[in-house]
């Protein structure tokens, strides 16, 4: 992999074993010459299962352990030598930080501070040819932007943060800490904030993949109130190839939005998945079909309204486009249907996530695990 005319060989990713971190270490492990240490605390959204078609390869590692633990990162940081570090590792749930808000400061701003602390003695140490090529990326989320009304223009990198939920405003305060690191101390920065991911190998509560697995038992699809809350959806691959542009030729101190330019509400979404069922089923699990309803949009079921939900986020992915040259390759309907298919397919992952979900939460790792709506 190139960057800025230097060759990235090593490439440390944290919260390598979540949604989108996984989709990432599988893709950089594919790349030629990079060996990639996925360190994951493995919380109940991280799941190594997703990382089973890529374990046993020579040029990846895993290794469990939390990034506050300081002490444990610098080891690591010492030993395996990065070019860089790309920093996925957070609490992501809004209505789990909306019961509980400690893990999410503890994880995503404590975290995240002890981790630039650690990249940056390390960078310091680094001899001129090698440190002036390391970069610290930050992976990060449109939520800290707030919301938009219906008529407002979508975020760009210059709008202001008002984080509406515990979960967003702990992202918010990473984000700044990036910031200020770059500005005070010289660290070099990355920072991207992302759409609604979706795609293969996401958590069974998030929106998507718990419509299809509720959908194909005949379970209610639970909307939280009128479900008319807009989001911009993006295909997890092509948010893995912005995040690799972005570490190729972004702009050290600089953001990038990573949108989908996929505008829909939940209810919009939800409806698109009740009418493409059927015939994916037809395809791939016909002995499903026969046991749920003829139009699975009987199933929907509108429930309380999540305190402080926003309204719409929309993504101006006008820069990453223009100075980068990124735009997403799937539509929201080529990437709906490789979604589906995927866990129509792998319904034994599905079980394994759930399993490993109930264990963690019958010993008393995680909690609420009635709050599965988006």
């Amino acid at each position: 992999m190139k960057c800025h005319g230097s060759e990235i060989n090593k490439v440390m990713v944290t919260g390598g074993a979540g949604f989108i971190g996984s989709a990432l270490v599988r893709s950089l492990v594919s790349e030629e010459g990079v060996q990639v240490l996925n360190v994951d605390k493995l919380t109940y959204a991280g799941n190594k299962d997703s990382l089973k078609p890529i374990d046993g390869l020579d040029n990846y590692t895993f290794l469990k352990a939390d990034i506050c633990d300081a002490e444990t990162i610098s080891r690591v940081i010492s030993e395996f030598k990065p070019d860089v570090v790309m920093n996925l590792a957070a609490e992501s749930h809004v209505d789990r930080s909306i019961d509980s808000a400690e893990d999410f400061i503890q994880t995503n701003i404590v975290g995240t501070y002890r981790l630039l602390e650690v990249a940056r003695r390390y960078w310091d140490s680094l001899p001129s040819d090698r440190s002036k090529y390391f970069r610290f990326h930050h992976i990060s989320t449109d939520e800290v932007y707030g919301d938009l009304s219906e008529t407002e223009a979508p975020f760009s990198e210059a709008s202001s943060y008002r984080p509406s939920s515990p979960y967003s405003a702990t992202k918010a305060s990473s984000d700044h800490l990036v910031r200020a690191w770059h500005r005070t101390y010289g660290l070099p920065t990355l920072i991207s904030n992302c759409s609604n991911n979706y795609g293969p190998y996401q958590f069974p509560e998030k929106l998507i993949p718990l419509m299809i697995l509720n959908a194909i038992e005949g379970k209610p699809l639970p909307v939280f109130g009128s479900g008319l809350h807009v989001r911009d959806w993006l295909y997890v691959d092509d948010h893995v190839d912005a995040l690799c542009c972005v570490l190729e030729a972004g702009k050290m101190g600089e953001t990038y939005n990573i949108g989908g330019d996929s505008e829909r509400s939940n209810l919009s979404v939800v409806h698109t998945l009740c009418d493409l069922l059927p015939e994916m089923l037809e395809l791939h699990a016909p002995h499903i079909s026969a046991n749920l309803p003829a139009d699975l949009t009987q199933l929907i079921q509108h429930v309380d309204d999540r305190p402080g939900h926003d309204v719409r986020y929309a993504i101006n992915a006008d820069k990453i486009t223009s100075e980068l040259g990124w735009r997403p390759i799937e539509t929201f309907a080529t990437g709906m249907r490789k979604t589906v298919e995927w866990y129509l397919n792998n319904l034994a992952w599905v079980q394994s996530v759930q399993k490993n979900s109930y264990e963690r939460e019958r010993l008393g790792l995680h909690f609420q695990r009635d709050k599965k709506y988006i």
